[in-house]
């Protein structure tokens, strides 16, 4: 109950869906949990304080280097250390399915920024503390997609390609650090958004769940087993990989 006291992880998108959950859980092992979120994460905060944990929100736009910057600071002035980045914050529950030739420009820009840039940016405003200590644990949440080819979210699938290639490279910088860099691959998860968008549920559910080997809904608990163990020193060895966690979909 133990594997995450005293570290301080900075969760990305976490004021609802997986990333309030992999707070929670987080929390439950011992970490002090720096909210980061463009909504209000207030009201996890205090749940997680009524807990015992020490938790702050952070009012953060990862596509916005400014706000990274300050996201960083904060967790500094709060807790005096970062150990665990995980890049969960994400544009994908709120996206209509359409053929990738339908894609407006404006729309494929804001995902990147999000998807991409988001998580670039995060880990360039952590990882000079980081480095300072000589430990780091940055967790980047990619997806099941890429290695499918999910047809009808093609700049959704396309960012979370670019994730995996994103911590494979910045593994090979960070190591000689003490800093690990992993990707954590979910599959199609009944996260809050997920469930809301009927039309993604309609067209997908049925099908992902057919091409699992455990045939069944996905639910962000799956998550938290895979999650402790890539932001603990259970994986101190471990970088530049991904753990694809999706029910045998992908088996990679």
């Amino acid at each position: 109950m133990n594997r995450m006291k005293d570290k301080v992880v900075i969760v990305t998108g976490a004021a609802q869906g997986i990333g309030a959950t992999y707070a929670r859980a987080l929390a439950t092992e011992g970490a002090r949990i720096v909210v980061a979120d463009v909504l209000d994460g207030t009201p996890l905060v205090a749940e997680l304080e009524s807990m015992g944990a020490e938790a702050m929100a952070v009012t953060t736009d990862v596509a916005d280097e400014t706000s990274a910057t300050i996201m960083a600071g904060a967790a500094m002035e709060r807790f005096g250390q970062i150990d665990v980045l995980v890049n969960n914050a994400a544009i994908y529950a709120s996206l209509k399915m359409k053929a990738f030739e339908d894609i407006d420009l404006g729309e494929w820009d804001k995902v990147m920024a999000v998807n991409v840039r988001g998580p670039f940016i995060c880990a360039r405003a952590v990882v000079p503390y980081m480095k300072a200590r000589g430990y780091g644990r940055i967790i980047n949440i990619s997806s099941g997609t890429p290695f499918k080819g999910t047809p009808n979210l093609l700049h959704y699938v396309t960012s979370k390609g670019a994730v995996l290639a994103l911590s494979r490279a910045m593994a090979r910088e960070l190591g000689d650090f003490g800093i690990a860099v992993n990707t954590l691959a979910p599959g199609l998860v009944l996260s809050e958004g997920v469930v809301a968008n009927a039309e993604m549920r309609e067209r997908l559910t049925a099908p992902v769940i057919a091409s699992r080997a455990i045939k069944r809904d996905q639910t962000p608990d799956d998550l938290i087993g895979p999650l402790l163990f890539l932001a603990s020193d259970d994986s101190a060895f471990m970088t530049g990989e991904t753990v694809v966690v999706d029910g045998g979909s992908v088996m990679h």
